[in-house]
C-alpha cells in the first residue's frame, strides 16, 4: 500500500513538474512604461476582475523589481529588462546621447545607414552591444520563430524587439502612423492596411475625446484634487503636439491593442514548430500637458482604462492560442516622469545647481594650473562632466589626475552630493555607494566625472524653454508577473532584480540567455519541484 502511495505521489509530482516546464507555444512580454505598482494598489477598487486583478490573483508575483543603476529612463529600462544585463554591458544608458563636437542631442538609436518606414527618423538597435530574449530565440529556433514588438516610442519597440526580429513598430510623432525602420526586412500587409486603410488613427481621430470614464466621485484615491471639473481634452492633427500628447493618454494604450489583435488574428503565433514571441509596451505615465501635477483624475483614469485593455490583450491571447499555452509576462520600467512643481511659499532645503557655471568654473580651475591654450572641459550632460581628452594628451597630461583634482574640486559645490571619476569605475575602485554609476554607464560612452546631487536640488540648464528639474531620488515600486504556461499562482515578497527576468523567460523557453545576462532564473528559485 505504502509502495502505490509513494508510486502515486511520483507521478502527480512529475505531472506537476511537467506542467509547469513546458515550453510555450507564444511568450508575450507586456511592459508598462512608467507603471507604479502603488497606483495598482490605490486604484484597485475600480477594476475588474480580468485585468490588474487576474494577474495579480493567477499569477506568480513579485511585489519589486530593482533597477541597479541610477537615472533609469525608457531606453535603459528597456535595454536591460530584454538583455538581463546593466547598462555597462549592453551599452545603452539613456534615451539621448550627446555629440560634443557637433553640439547636438540625438537619439541613442540612430543610425544614418537605415531609413524608416512611415517615419522620417533613421533608427536601428545597433548600439544594444548585447542580445536579447528575441535574439536567443532567433538563433535557437534557426529564424523560423516570429518575434514582434509594438510600442508607442522607438525607443522601446525596438529594444524589446532586438537584432534578430522579424519588426518593431512604433506611433510616429509626426503622422500617427505605425512606423518602423528599414533595419527590420518588411512590413506584415495587416500593418499597412492599418495604417492606410478606414481603420487608420488620422481617420478617427477627430472622434477621440478624453474625459473621465467614471463619475467624479470615483476618483477618490487622491485627496489632494484641487479641482472639480471634469477634464476634457481633444486632439488636432494639424498641431505639432498632436500625437506626441495622444501617446501619454488612454487612448496610445488602446491603438497598441487594435494593433497587437491584428497580429494575434493574422501572424498565425503559436502555430509554428518553436515558440513565437510578441513584445507589447503600453503607457501609464502623466498627460503631457499636465506633467507638473503629480495627483490628478488622469492618472486614475489612465489606469482604469489599462486595467481594460489588459483584460482585451489577455481574453484575446487565451482565445486564439490558449493562455495555458503562453507564458505572459508582466513588469514596468522602474521610473515615473513628473515635473515637480512648489505651491507659493513652499520652500524644501535645497538650491539650484547651474551646469553651464559650474563647467565654466572647473575650465577656469584647470586654466589656472595647466595654462590656459586650450579648453580643458568640453561639457556636461545627464550629470556627467566630459574633459578635453584630446587637449589633455596633447599636453602631454596624466587624465587620472586631472580627473582626481576635477573631483576634488566639484565636491565643493553646493548641493553636491558625490562626485565619482571615470578611471575609479574602469579600474575597479568602485564600492556599495558607486556601484550604481558603473552598473548604469558604459565605459566607451561615459564622461569624466559623474556628479551626484542631494535630493531637493534643481538642475537649471539656464534655457528658458526647457523646465528645471528637481532631484528626487525615490524608488519605483515595479511589480514582475508571470501567467500561463501551466504556473501556479503566488506571492513572492522578495525584491529580485531587472536583470533576471531575462534569463527567466529564456529559461522557460529553453534556450541560452542574452550573451551579456549574468543572472540565474528565478524560475529555479521559486517553483516547488
Amino acid at each position: 500500500m505504502r509502495k502505490i502511495i509513494t508510486s502515486l505521489i511520483a507521478i502527480l509530482v512529475v505531472t506537476n513538474l511537467e506542467a509547469q516546464q513546458r515550453t510555450p507555444k507564444l511568450v508575450v512580454c507586456i511592459t508598462v512604461d512608467q507603471l507604479r505598482g502603488d497606483y495598482i494598489e490605490y486604484f484597485y477598487n475600480t477594476f475588474g476582475e480580468r485585468g490588474f486583478k487576474r494577474l495579480m490573483n493567477e499569477g506568480l508575483v513579485y511585489n519589486n523589481i530593482k533597477f541597479e543603476f541610477t537615472d533609469v529612463d525608457q531606453a535603459s529600462a528597456f535595454a536591460t529588462l530584454f538583455t538581463g544585463s546593466n547598462p555597462c554591458f549592453h551599452g545603452v544608458t539613456g534615451n539621448k546621447i550627446y555629440d560634443f563636437d557637433n553640439d547636438k542631442e540625438t537619439s541613442v538609436l540612430y543610425d544614418k545607414d537605415y531609413l524608416g518606414n512611415y517615419t522620417r527618423e533613421n533608427y536601428s538597435p545597433k548600439k544594444m552591444f548585447s542580445s536579447t530574449i528575441g535574439d536567443e530565440l532567433k538563433i535557437a529556433s534557426k529564424g523560423r520563430s516570429d518575434v514582434f514588438a509594438i510600442a508607442p516610442d522607438p525607443e522601446s519597440a525596438i529594444l524589446s524587439a532586438g537584432h534578430a526580429a522579424n519588426g518593431a513598430f512604433w506611433m510616429d510623432d509626426i503622422n500617427g502612423k505605425w512606423a518602423t525602420t528599414t533595419y527590420y526586412k518588411g512590413i506584415p500587409w495587416y500593418v499597412d492596411r492599418y495604417n492606410n486603410g478606414v481603420e487608420s488613427l488620422s481617420a478617427r481621430l477627430d472622434q477621440m475625446v478624453w474625459t473621465p470614464s467614471l463619475p467624479l466621485d470615483k476618483y477618490n484615491a487622491f485627496p489632494y484634487v484641487l479641482d472639480e471639473i471634469p477634464f476634457k481634452y481633444t486632439f488636432n492633427e494639424k498641431t505639432n503636439d498632436c500625437f506626441p500628447k495622444l501617446k501619454t493618454t488612454p487612448f496610445i494604450n488602446k491603438e497598441i491593442n487594435r494593433l497587437a489583435l491584428q497580429f494575434l488574428e493574422y501572424g498565425a503565433f503559436g502555430t509554428r514548430s518553436c515558440p513565437d514571441m510578441l513584445a507589447v509596451t503600453y503607457y501609464a505615465g502623466n498627460y503631457k500637458g499636465i506633467l507638473s501635477k503629480d495627483y490628478t483624475r488622469e492618472i486614475q483614469d489612465t489606469y482604469y482604462q489599462l486595467d481594460k485593455d489588459l483584460e482585451q490583450l489577455l481574453d484575446a491571447i487565451d482565445k486564439k492560442v490558449g493562455l495555458a499555452n503562453t507564458l505572459v509576462v508582466f513588469t514596468g520600467s522602474g521610473y515615473y516622469t513628473s515635473e515637480e512643481e512648489y505651491a507659493d511659499g513652499l520652500q524644501i532645503n535645497g538650491g539650484e545647481f547651474h551646469p553651464k557655471r559650474c563647467v565654466a568654473l572647473l575650465n577656469m580651475y584647470l586654466m589656472a594650473i595647466y595654462g590656459q591654450q586650450s579648453n580643458w572641459v568640453k561639457g556636461f550632460y545627464n550629470n556627467q562632466i566630459y574633459l578635453n581628452r584630446k587637449a589633455i594628451e596633447d599636453a602631454k597630461l596624466s587624465l587620472t589626475e586631472i580627473q582626481d583634482k576635477c573631483a576634488e574640486f566639484l565636491m565643493e559645490f553646493s548641493g553636491v552630493q558625490h562626485v565619482t571619476t571615470e578611471h575609479a569605475l574602469r579600474t575597479g575602485e568602485w564600492n556599495e555607494g558607486t556601484v550604481k554609476f558603473r552598473q548604469g554607464t558604459h565605459h566607451l560612452k561615459r564622461g569624466d566625472l559623474i556628479i551626484e546631487l542631494q535630493p531637493s536640488w534643481i538642475i537649471n540648464n539656464d534655457n528658458p524653454k526647457e523646465k528645471v528639474k528637481i532631484i528626487r531620488n525615490n524608488a519605483v515600486i515595479t511589480p514582475l508577473v508571470f501567467i500561463g504556461n501551466g504556473i501556479k499562482p503566488e506571492h513572492i515578497y522578495r525584491e529580485v532584480k531587472a536583470t533576471e527576468v531575462a534569463p527567466t523567460v529564456t529559461h522557460v523557453l529553453r534556450i541560452r540567455p542574452p550573451n551579456a545576462s549574468q543572472s540565474l532564473p528565478l524560475w529555479e528559485l521559486t517553483i516547488k519541484r
